[in-house]
């Protein structure tokens, strides 16, 4: 028996004694993260915010399975904030679908959620009506057309069902019953009330596909009410990401359980712990990228050499190249090679131990933390 097969549905339990040591512990951590985000100045703030939504986007979508471009991620975010930074990119549309929703359920995170907004957001995820290959019902609640909404693992033939939700018949209703418990009267934790926000809309699965990102965007949307702020300074998709397999076991031993969900609301609680805490290294990277910038503000720096050295304060993965460096910039290898060498001798890059076909070069970051 599921969660919603349960009689007393959709009425969820937890043991508030052994969960309230870990909340006061988590609310501490969230509190300082705020009061230390507040001493910064309004440009670094924005960095931060940024870096954050970045991570959330790529990393959620990642959860299930899409690859999104960070550089691309980046630059819709930013355009969309307003943002005058260097480097920036074209976006496909599907990048933009994603950071759409996620901005209005983080920055408008004080307008009410209703139906019409669930189902624009499913619209903005699945522009072109399909999910890969397959086309899915867009802007509206799953009809089953298909057969049951199940979540399932495995080979064609051998498949192992980890999850079915309710008929499409509940789901009006179901959702109905979601969204006047959300918005009404808070009556519980509201960090507890994003866990459990998460958890019973999985549980619904009202969509064709993209259950899971909209169930992140709206435990972010509780989070940020939570903050009460329109920026985001820690990133629960990433840590979800982390512990993906933890994530997924958890909430199926949760949805095929009783409607007691302490061991939901404290693995969550936990998994916030920890994106808080990883909220630091996100502030040292800002930090390190802001301190980077300004030893070089009087610099006649080229529009490609802007974007790459972002690309590496970002958190470029392996070793820049003279290659890579063409392709990330769309120049000719002689080109990149100067524009390496000009950076050297600036003192903004140095060359790695080695040489001949693999020379690569590194960020100089001595003496800019703070």
């Amino acid at each position: 028996m599921y969660l919603w097969q349960a009689r007393e549905w959709p009425v969820l339990t937890w043991d508030e004694k052994s969960l309230s040591r870990l909340l006061g512990q988590v609310s501490r951590e969230q509190g300082r993260l705020l009061g230390k985000m507040e001493s910064l100045g309004f440009d670094l703030r924005n960095e931060a915010h940024l870096h954050t939504l970045t991570e959330d986007v790529v990393k959620s979508s990642e959860i299930e399975g899409e690859q999104l471009a960070p550089d691309q991620v980046r630059s819709s975010i930013a355009r969309r904030l307003g943002m005058d930074i260097g480097g920036l990119v074209p976006s496909d549309r599907n990048v933009d679908g994603v950071v759409e929703m996620m901005l209005d359920a983080t920055s408008k995170y004080d307008e009410p959620l209703n139906e019409e907004r669930l189902l624009s957001w499913h619209a903005a995820l699945f522009p072109t009506g399909r999910s890969g290959m397959h086309r899915i019902i867009v802007g509206r609640w799953r009809d089953d057309s298909n057969g049951p909404m199940q979540v399932v693992s495995g080979p064609m033939g051998r498949e192992v069902v980890h999850y079915e939700a309710p008929p499409a018949a509940r789901v009006a209703d179901e959702m109905a019953n979601f969204l006047q418990w959300f918005e009404g009267p808070e009556k519980i934790d509201p960090l507890l009330k994003a866990g459990l926000a998460h958890l019973w809309f999985v549980t619904i699965h009202p969509f064709d596909d993209g259950n899971g990102r909209i169930a992140r965007a709206i435990a972010d949307m509780a989070l940020a009410r939570s903050d009460d702020s329109r920026q985001r300074y820690y990133s629960m998709s990433a840590q979800i990401r982390n512990q993906r397999k933890d994530y997924y076991s958890t909430l199926e031993w949760t949805q095929k359980g009783d409607l007691d969900v302490t061991r939901w609301q404290t693995w969550f609680l936990n998994c916030l712990q920890r994106a808080i805490e990883g909220a630091h290294e996100t502030l040292s990277c800002v930090l390190e990228k802001a301190g980077f910038w300004e030893r070089f503000a009087k610099e006649a720096l080229n529009e490609r050499q802007i974007k790459v050295l972002n690309r590496l304060l970002d958190g470029f993965e392996g070793k820049l190249t003279s290659s890579k460096w063409a392709k990330l910039a769309k120049c000719s290898q002689d080109t990149a090679h100067r524009d390496i060498l000009d950076l050297v001798e600036r003192g903004a890059l140095q060359k790695d131990p080695g040489g001949g076909r693999s020379t690569s070069y590194s960020l100089i970051l001595e003496d800019i933390h703070r």
